[in-house]
């Protein structure tokens, strides 16, 4: 028996084989080769998966009771889908997960500008050509990735640029206007046998959407007064923020009825994923310690729910890595300036991140002026519910009568985790070893970086004062 491609998928996270040593449409017919469209080859891949057990969208958390089963039907009942959502919600992420779905190799008649199916052309000169070259006809295979077609809609999306044009060239060759083979294809047309995803849907102009309506559905295209039937085998999917309907567009009606599935998005319900989001998403230069991802996740959660910020414009996940990315680059940064072999993020990092963030924010009207004070409070929220369940339970009695007015401890973005540890107050009692173990920290930076979320705590349960200023804080 002659192994089909079509019937395996390697893991979808892994690199796809070598295609087939299968060249001519002779030998495809002899390898049993059956025709199947796009959506048959997602919905069969995508049930494989899930009889394995295995998890079809990598990457991907928070979504898994909510987004991902509406998105498992739409794929098997073989819907075009559209995903409304705020920005930073996982949608272009998701979308760019479909390709996963599909086959690793698929074959094509080669030379076809369509990516036309051997044994399903849809093109008159296909047919024509096959008619007489017979099996002898080569074929060329096209790996999944190829078959992924993604689009950013703007204002000034032509026509042309989606479903084709006129090519003055080949006119100009002799060839009539009434000829398929004058014809330029657009995106969609190209991307026959595959996936289009458009971004920001109601950006594109409505005009621009009435000529998508044909294409998802009839299954012809109209190109300067000329119709032509082309039964294209394409899934398309899109994207789009509910908001914008109002700001810069809306999706036409009609085309809205040519999707099958309208899911919509959320951003990451449970803590845990969020901060998974931005582990898996955020480029580290420094350690940042699990803590203080923790701080960031919740200050950006509180963001979302803060009635002080346009929840219409939404806190996107971005928000968070950009987030993750600068506390990161502040400790690199305080490394490379002072010398310290290992850069381990502190929460003074996360202090001077937000100062950079807090213009990402939208306030609502009337909030003017307030802005910093309302970020402050939420960090302050934030970090206080961070380090409360790990420093339950600890006497900290001992460091509160050691500062006592006259004795202070100093910190700052430029204060290395050594100089900050060495101008600690020496105690009888154990704490800072027993704080170091509260959060799991084993090396000088990480050490630093929890008795300074434990000495923070006192001040924000008024234990002891604090006093900022000019890069440099005094606890006391």
């Amino acid at each position: 028996m002659v192994h089909n491609p079509r019937r395996t998928l390697a893991g979808m996270t892994e690199a796809p084989q070598t295609p087939p040593a299968i060249t001519t449409l002779g030998e495809l017919k002899a390898a049993g080769y059956t025709y199947k469209t796009v959506r048959e080859e997602l919905r069969d891949n995508l049930i494989a998966k899930l009889q394995r057990g295995e998890n079809p969208w990598p990457g991907l958390h928070g979504l898994e009771h909510t987004v991902i089963p509406q998105v498992e039907r739409a794929i098997i009942a073989g819907h075009d889908i559209v995903l409304l959502g705020e920005r930073g919600q996982g949608k272009t992420r998701l979308l760019r997960t479909l390709p996963l779905l599909l086959d690793d190799f698929v074959p094509a008649v080669a030379g076809s500008e369509l990516r036309e199916h051997p044994l399903n052309p849809i093109l008159d000169a296909t047919r024509d050509r096959i008619a007489r070259e017979g099996d002898a006809i080569p074929i060329e295979w096209i790996p999944r990735e190829a078959r992924y077609s993604e689009k950013l809609a703007t204002p000034d999306t032509s026509v042309a640029d989606l479903i084709g044009d006129v090519d003055p060239m080949r006119v100009a060759e002799g060839r009539r206007l009434g000829d398929p083979e004058t014809i330029h294809y657009g995106l969609i047309p190209r991307s026959n046998r595959g996936i289009v995803a458009i971004n920001e849907l109601p950006d594109l102009a409505e005009r621009i959407q009435v000529a998508m309506l044909n294409v998802m559905e009839e299954a012809d295209i109209q190109i300067r007064g000329y119709m032509l039937r082309l039964p294209l085998d394409v899934l398309v999917v899109a994207s789009a923020n509910p908001e914008d309907y109002t700001n810069r567009g809306r999706i036409i009606t009609p085309l809205k009825d040519r999707f099958g599935a309208e899911v919509r998005t959320h951003y990451p319900v449970e803590l845990d994923d969020e901060i998974s989001v931005i582990r898996q998403e955020a480029q580290l230069t420094a350690e940042v310690p699990d803590v203080i991802m923790e701080i960031l996740a919740r200050f950006t959660r509180a963001l979302r729910e803060s009635d002080a910020v346009n929840q219409r414009a939404g806190v996107s996940a971005r928000f968070a890595i950009a987030g993750a990315e600068t506390i990161a680059a502040a400790a690199a940064r305080r490394a490379a300036v002072r010398g310290e072999d290992h850069a381990v993020a502190r929460l003074v990092d996360v202090e001077a991140a937000v100062d950079v963030l807090g213009g990402k924010v939208e306030f609502e009207h009337g909030e003017e002026g307030r802005e910093w004070d309302i970020l402050e409070y939420l960090l302050r929220n934030a970090v206080a519910h961070s380090v409360r369940s790990r420093i339950k339970g600890l006497d900290f009695s001992p460091l509160i009568e050691a500062l006592d007015g006259t004795t202070t401890i100093t910190d700052g973005a430029n204060v290395t985790a050594k100089e900050f540890l060495d101008g600690l107050p020496p105690l009888e009692a154990p704490l800072y070893d027993d704080i170091a173990r509260a959060f799991g920290a084993d090396s000088e930076g990480e050490r630093a970086a929890a008795i300074e979320l434990a000495v923070e705590a006192l001040y924000l349960t008024q234990k002891i004062s604090k006093d900022s200023g000019e890069g440099e804080t005094i606890y006391g």
